[in-house]
């Protein structure tokens, strides 16, 4: 017991340093698990891969003792951040706002999960802005592609529907006469989920010739990067389509429809990084503790190690 005890205090500086260092480590891939859960999209993943590395050859450069290098790399980590929260500036708001909400849970869930569509909805869909676009009768839609929009992103909420997606009761709800036609209807999956939404306005310099319909299609893109927005205009009834805060415009019937297809439709552009990185940290963490075992000279920990590295490879 006692030489245990001299064996362990001996020890204690460099298990210290080492689990502050391991602890360290963990908590950078922890951030950047969390980044890439938000990002989740390839196209801007190799973005977020290229800062990190850059990020890392700074770091390196510093332990080398090479001065100058590291200035021009910390310069650049500095820039490239600058520049990644301009790119990047709807996924950042909704990291702050998931962030400042207390929802630490929802940071660490990947949005992988699509909603469906079948041809069927985007027919109607298609169908029913067709209608809409030939008789100029304004409307907004939104339309749900992963997982659903939280109501406290809209300024006000709207009714709720739950009714079967058909043409003729979209043409119905943005008729000029009824109580419903000034706001937004929200789709998701096959359902209407409620109409009269009122969104938040984004706060970009757009067009003059952009209307009350296309500002809201801009804004709530901007704050929600899981949905997109069809707009058909009331004055010209040109049809545009926002995401992410970009509106495009104007569109045919048939652009429309093949942009609904290839946003609606289980697409493969997604790529599964988090799963994989969340389990490249169970096994950095499985390695540290045998490392710290060793040194402590407890074979419980290792013991424990070995029985979770046999789970996960089951």
């Amino acid at each position: 017991m006692k030489d245990w005890s001299k064996h362990w205090l001996t020890n204690l500086g460099w298990s210290q340093s080492l689990l502050i260092g391991t602890l360290d480590i963990v908590l950078v891939l922890a951030l950047t698990y969390m980044i890439l859960v938000i990002i989740s999209e390839r196209r801007t993943l190799w973005m977020v891969r290229g800062f990190i590395i850059l990020m890392l050859a700074s770091a390196l450069s510093g332990r080398l003792g090479l001065p100058l290098l590291n200035f021009v790399l910390e310069k650049l980590v500095i820039g490239c951040a600058v520049a990644m929260a301009v790119a990047l500036q709807s996924e950042f708001r909704r990291f702050l706002e998931q962030l400042g909400r207390g929802e630490l849970r929802q940071l660490f869930q990947t949005s992988s999960l699509t909603i469906p569509k079948s041809d069927s909805v985007i027919d109607e869909i298609v169908e029913a802005v067709k209608e809409l676009s030939k008789n100029r009768i304004g409307a907004l839609l939104i339309l749900e592609t992963t997982r659903p929009i939280d109501e406290r992103d809209f300024s006000v909420p709207g009714v709720k529907l739950n009714a079967e997606v058909s043409k003729e009761l979209i043409q119905t709800i943005f008729q000029p006469k009824t109580l419903l036609h000034d706001g937004a209807t929200l789709i998701r999956g096959s359902r209407i989920v409620s109409s009269g939404i009122i969104l938040p306005l984004s706060g970009r310099t757009a067009s003059r010739q952009l209307g009350t319909r296309h500002r809201a299609a801009m804004g709530i893109t901007e704050r929600v990067e899981n949905c997109i927005c069809v707009v058909v205009s009331e004055e010209t009834g040109s049809i545009s389509l926002a995401e992410r805060g970009t509106l495009n415009r104007p569109l045919t019937i048939r652009k429309l429809k093949e942009s609904l297809e290839a946003r609606l439709s289980p697409t493969v552009d997604r790529e599964a990084v988090a799963p994989g990185l969340l389990s490249w940290v169970r096994q950095i963490g499985n390695k540290a503790l045998v490392m710290v075992s060793r040194l402590l000279g407890l074979p419980c920990l290792r013991h424990a190690t070995r029985t979770t590295a046999s789970r996960d490879k089951k």
